[in-house]
């Protein structure tokens, strides 16, 4: 274990499990989901943070000085929807009629996500780096965005605007963000998309982050999203 992990780890001043590098990460995935259904009664949600370099550096350099959890929590509004709609507004302005059509396109099939696999290394399949599951004490899953404030950098939503989708989210779809890296985030959507229609929730994925279609889909259409969303409980998001 990196002599870095255990600071960052005892700096949320929260109960934490550390997993370290090389772990199968099987291993994770069951000990969050314990953890999520002890923490409703035990009044925590949990959250999974892959301690790669960029997070290291954020999370002991930048969050401390620039943010603070109780100001991000308490300035929570109920604006996500609004937020998502006039992103995928803006994005679709680099598109003509015609061209919206296309990208929108009838795709039927697409990748179906039911585990999380952000923390997973591409070398072989083990935890890519030291890994944290925290116990967060916070009363709603949204809440865990002022403990792990990613974003603001390239087309990735600053703070304020990541946790007031997530309260919009949760609302709407039950989804609770669960995984953390410098540039990755995964929500548990236990309830898939709640009834919700796919291309609908597709857009709202796409104005979250638009490299989910356009660098994480084979055909770089919205409707090859829609298409695996329907059958996923895990919503993964990268962004360059």
């Amino acid at each position: 274990m990196e002599e870095s992990t255990k600071q960052i780890a005892e700096g949320f001043s929260c109960k934490y499990t550390v997993f370290k590098k090389g772990t199968d990460p099987d291993l994770v995935e069951k000990a969050y989901f314990s953890a999520l259904q002890e923490g409703r009664a035990a009044g925590f949600y949990p959250a999974v943070v892959c301690l790669d370099g960029c997070a290291v550096d954020w999370l002991k350099e930048v969050v401390p000085e620039e943010y603070s959890c109780d100001e991000i929590i308490a300035g929570c509004r109920d604006n996500g929807c609004d937020i998502l709609k006039e992103r995928y507004e803006e994005y679709m302005e680099d598109y003509s009629s015609e061209e919206q059509v296309e990208f929108i396109g009838e795709e039927t099939q697409g990748e179906v996500l039911q585990h999380f696999c952000g923390y997973i290394s591409f070398d072989d399949g083990m935890l890519d780096e030291d890994t944290l599951l925290l116990e967060l004490p916070v009363k709603h899953p949204w809440e865990i965005i002022g403990y792990l404030p990613m974003g603001g950098w390239n087309e990735c939503p600053d703070a304020d605007d990541m946790i007031a989708v997530c309260k919009y989210w949760y609302k709407k779809y039950h989804a609770v963000p669960a995984v953390f890296t410098h540039d990755v985030m995964e929500f548990y959507a236990p309830e898939g998309l709640n009834g919700v229609d796919s291309l609908e929730a597709a857009k709202e994925h796409f104005a979250f982050c638009p490299d989910r279609v356009q660098q994480g889909t084979q055909t770089y259409k919205l409707s090859e999203l829609a298409a695996g969303l329907e059958g996923s409980k895990v919503w993964y998001f990268w962004w360059d």
